[in-house]
């Protein structure tokens, strides 16, 4: 191994990839344990994904054409025809400018970590998943069965049993610190309950056109909170107009680069239940009112904010899609939530009795033996 070997980090296509990557690495670079490393980024060619790795001052960033899998007839096609093109970008992406190997590549699955999982047992590199849903989607088990480690931050039934349980993995700059001095970064006024409202890195359009609906018809319920609305690029300008019309305080964005101020001065949040969101939400203890993607046939999202709602910190409702038959199904259920700030701390005291979010120091800790032993 050289004197610095090169880590790399691999996974794209949402937020909910990357940012535990990026946990991983600031774990990996505080244990004293680890030697010194270069981190290398194999990511998709979505904006999204080298939109936050050189927001977090990540430079070695290569996107791999990628290609998400599906077994309807054409998407299947592109994929079979792309893959040879990913596998060889993969594989090149494996070897440091000086041609020495990278010495360990770390995925956390999704349509990126396949090729590079088919790259790294040709090279013959060691690869670690971290699996971060409750139930393991394609790219994990694919990668899982060539794993040298793996390591799961959620538990299901369709989890391996023989992967290694550790808790949710966060990164550091979403955790929150000042309330006052987030809120101040963020231009939100200083003594009104924050409502968060996310749906994840690229916003959530069925979520997005409830809230607007609930704005428009029924504004009074959103009274006395400012809104914090994560939109994503498509919505956030109707979303503004929307607020204002209904003359509610409100501050609409298509992204926060610091979650962990709007984790600090969230009241409660309304949002999607990735894997990311939920742990986030565990690790700053923020009640939430989650509202799972309403397409994924495995309902894996439900199932990731399942350890919230059996605590008692969140509650989960379906998502109908059509704004109006969300608005009837859940205004009367989010309006007592809003209208009673004792419901809400009481939510909020329950994550006293669950475990610390550490999953990228434990996370850290497998990797750095791992890469001590290649």
């Amino acid at each position: 191994m050289p004197d610095r070997p090169t880590i790399v980090f691999a996974a794209g296509g949402t937020g909910g990839h990357i940012f535990p990557l990026l946990a991983i690495e600031e774990a990996l670079r505080a244990d004293p344990a680890t030697p010194d490393f270069h981190a290398r980024y194999l990511c998709s060619t979505r904006p999204i994904d080298t939109r936050i790795l050189h927001a977090n001052a990540r430079e070695d960033v290569i996107p791999i054409p990628a290609i998400p899998f599906s077994l309807a007839p054409r998407s299947f096609l592109r994929l079979a025809m792309g893959w040879g093109r990913s596998l060889r970008d993969s594989r090149a992406a494996l070897r440091a400018e000086s041609g020495e190997r990278a010495a360990l590549i770390i995925t956390t699955g999704g349509f990126v970590a396949a090729p590079v999982a088919q790259a790294a047992r040709v090279e013959r590199i060691p690869l670690v998943l971290v699996n971060l849903d409750a139930v393991a989607g394609k790219a994990s088990r694919f990668v899982g069965r060539r794993a040298a480690l793996a390591i799961t931050s959620a538990d299901g039934p369709g989890v391996p049993a023989s992967w290694q349980r550790i808790p949710p993995i966060v990164r550091a700059n979403a955790i929150g610190a000042d309330p006052a001095v987030a809120r101040s970064r963020l231009g939100l006024p200083e003594n009104t309950p924050i409502l968060l409202i996310t749906g994840g890195s690229q916003g959530a359009r069925s979520l997005n056109l409830f809230l607007a609906e609930l704005a428009s018809n029924r504004p009074e319920m959103l009274r006395g909170y400012h809104l914090l609305h994560q939109a994503g690029d498509d919505d956030a300008q109707a979303l503004e107009s929307v607020y204002r019309a209904a003359n509610l305080s409100a501050t609409v964005v298509p992204f926060i680069e610091n979650m962990g101020d709007a984790w600090s001065v969230a009241s409660l949040c309304i949002g999607r239940c990735g894997a990311g969101a939920v742990a986030e939400a565990w690790a700053n203890g923020v009640p939430c009112i989650f509202m799972p993607y309403p397409f994924h046939k495995d309902e894996h999202q439900r199932l990731n904010a399942r350890p919230l709602e059996q605590a008692g910190a969140a509650i989960i409702l379906k998502d109908h899609i059509l704004p109006q038959k969300n608005l009837e199904a859940h205004a009367e259920t989010i309006g007592s939530h809003l209208s009673d700030p004792t419901r809400i701390e009481a939510m909020r005291a329950r994550y006293e009795n669950m475990p610390r979010a550490d999953g990228a120091q434990r996370a850290a800790g497998a990797v750095s033996g791992l890469l001590k032993n290649s």
